[in-house]
């Protein structure tokens, strides 16, 4: 993907408008704001690396600083590594907003850490993909808790050179993974067993798997084996793409696991390619919640209305590597960049099953079972890597 620079001009229209007419101070009831008042000072955020840049680490990069002019809230951010290493920071109080996964926001909300938004409040809202809205990692009981950032698949990448046939399933890493040996990769997370679920549900319906994210005890075990096999044929388990990249371009890997960005950036030459297997594939749906205990309301609701206008939502997405949370940003994008990442393209996102964090309320709607939660699934992730 070739990253041209973004020109940044506009990048908040209509927010000034969206901010009038408001309370000099925010009004709270029940835990969701009911309306707006003046700027604070400051706005603390924390996320994915590269979800709040300023300029500082590439000049060319810069949707925050329209930001702070338009608005007077001065922004830090912090990012983080994992969602696990997220959860630990924001917990500490520090932090008015997070971009949270999928598999971090149902904790978030059920610890009480982050509050129900009035999107009401957030005009840009509206023209978010409707595929991404009053999902279950980011509605609770009917209430928002998350404004849409951007999303992506999990990918199958292969070498073409290596890996022949070229395949159409998730068996290269699982089933036929021998043929690889050492030469297989796998993303490097608890979250990565809805992977083997998702390969379980299609090939072995025995099993009554209907939701990757909600197993039972049986189910787990049965996920937990299919990694466990697989990890005798794993040479590297990943979660810095850049290493992904490395490891793909020396030829240390050969099959596995891949985001769009990894394929992406891929060197000139390279043998390689990235599909949507047959079986579908897990993903990522990002979202931007807002602490509950917050000094800065009415700046992070300035910012969640700020990161789904069209030009700063492309600016964001496509220095990420995803697609856009909506449409309106594939016009400020450089060419190809939406078509790249299947942006608004409902049938490939269909295929998606997008991190949820696994809960003992079985998220597939069973009543008669108790699924296991993601403190099952880290130490049965534990007992798989050994």
């Amino acid at each position: 993907m070739s990253k041209t620079p973004l020109k940044l001009s506009a990048l908040i229209v209509g927010m000034a408008l969206a901010l009038s007419g408001c309370a000099a101070s925010g009004e709270q009831a029940s835990g969701k704001l009911q309306s707006l008042g003046d700027n604070e000072a400051t706005l603390s955020l924390l996320g994915w690396p590269g979800y709040a840049e300023d300029g500082s680490n590439d000049p060319a990069y810069d949707w925050v600083t329209p930001f702070e002019k338009e608005t007077g809230c001065q922004v830090t951010f912090k990012s983080y590594g994992t969602s696990d290493e997220a959860l630990n920071l924001f917990k500490s109080g520090d932090y008015d907003v997070i971009a949270a996964s999928g598999d971090a926001t149902l904790r978030l909300i059920a610890s009480g850490d982050v509050q129900p938004l009035n999107t009401d409040l957030i005009p840009s809202y509206a023209d978010v993909y409707p595929f991404l809205k009053g999902q279950a990692w980011n509605t609770v009981d009917g209430e928002t808790y998350g404004v849409p950032h951007g999303y992506g698949a999990n990918l199958l990448m292969y070498n073409t050179e290596v890996v022949k046939p070229a395949p159409t399933s998730w068996d290269v890493v699982f089933d036929k993974a021998s043929a690889y040996k050492g030469k297989v990769t796998a993303y490097d997370s608890p979250i990565y067993i809805a992977d083997a679920a998702l390969y379980l549900m299609k090939h072995n319906p025995d099993l009554g798997i209907t939701n990757p994210y909600a197993l039972d005890a049986d189910q787990l075990a049965a996920a937990v084996d299919l990694l466990k096999a697989q990890k005798e044929n794993v040479g590297e388990y990943w979660s810095d793409y850049l290493k992904s990249i490395d490891s793909f371009s020396t030829g240390n890997s050969v099959v596995g696991t891949t985001w769009q960005v990894i394929k992406n950036f891929m060197p000139e030459g390279s043998t390689v390619e990235a599909i949507l297997p047959s079986e579908g594939a897990t993903g990522w749906s990002d979202s931007w919640m807002v602490s509950s205990t917050t000094k800065s309301p009415n700046c992070a609701y300035a910012w969640l209305n700020y990161i789904d206008t069209p030009e700063a939502n492309a600016a964001a997405t496509e220095y990420f590597g995803e697609a856009p949370a909506t449409p309106g940003a594939c016009e400020f994008g450089s060419e190809g960049f939406c078509d790249s990442y299947h942006a608004g393209d409902e049938a490939y996102a269909a295929q998606i099953w997008y991190w949820t964090t696994p809960i003992a309320k079985c998220l597939d709607g069973r009543t008669d079972a108790t699924c296991t939660d993601y403190s099952e699934w880290t130490t049965a992730w534990q007992e798989i890597k050994g």
